[in-house]
Order: structure tokens, then C-alpha cells, then sequence
């Protein structure tokens, strides 16, 4: 049997601060990104499941200058992608239209519906 070939990728985050610790600026950038050049970005969530401890272990940072409106949109496409990825992760379709319909609900609540 021979070795299995594996590619590797990596994600890497610069993050500026002001004197107070406080996010000013933050950059993203992938290995995979075909530019090569770091992105801009407000904000950002990342979860990484630590399996030893059963824990979830979180990163979240958002610029001082991320306009509270935009927060708000990201929350909710982010409940949204979750969902997506907690369906095609374990085929309940049930709960994540559940979920989808607490999004539906967020936004109304949040006012950012868009009006069709």
C-alpha cells in the first residue's frame, strides 16, 4: 500500500489594535486564494472543535469601525451558513429548518429584511 497524497492549505488572520487592544484593522488571507494578497475584512467567527475536551473552542473579532447594521447581516448570514453546514454535516433536515425559520424571525426582528 502506498502513502496517501494529502495537499495542505493555510488560513492565516493579521489583526491590528489600538492602544486599547481593540481591533482597527484585520486582514485574512488563504493559500488557496488565487491573488496571493491579504483581504479586508470587519469581522470574523471561528469555531475549531477541540475533540479531546469536547469542547468548541471560539475567535471573535470585529473592527471598532464595523457599522452596526452590517453586524447584523453578518450574524444572520451567518446563523444561515450554519445551518446550511449543519445539514450537509448530519442530514437533519428538520432542525436546520427550524433554524432557518429562527433566521427568518432574527431578521425580522433586526429589521433587515429586504423588501422583494
Amino acid at each position: 500500500m502506498g502513502k496517501v497524497k494529502t495537499n495542505s492549505s493555510e488560513i492565516k488572520f493579521l489583526i491590528d489594535l489600538d492602544e486599547n487592544k481593540v481591533p482597527v484593522n484585520i486582514q485574512w488571507s488563504a493559500t488557496d486564494n488565487n491573488s496571493g494578497e491579504p483581504a479586508r475584512c470587519k469581522a470574523f467567527m471561528t469555531s475549531i472543535w477541540e475533540s479531546e475536551a469536547k469542547s468548541t473552542l471560539r475567535i471573535d473579532l470585529w473592527t471598532k469601525d464595523m457599522p452596526l447594521d452590517e453586524m447584523k447581516v453578518f450574524f444572520h448570514q451567518s446563523l444561515l451558513s450554519m445551518a446550511d453546514t449543519f445539514e450537509k454535516a448530519t442530514g437533519e433536515k428538520a432542525v436546520t429548518g427550524d433554524l432557518r425559520d429562527y433566521c427568518a424571525h432574527f431578521a425580522e426582528k433586526m429589521n433587515i429584511l429586504k423588501d422583494q
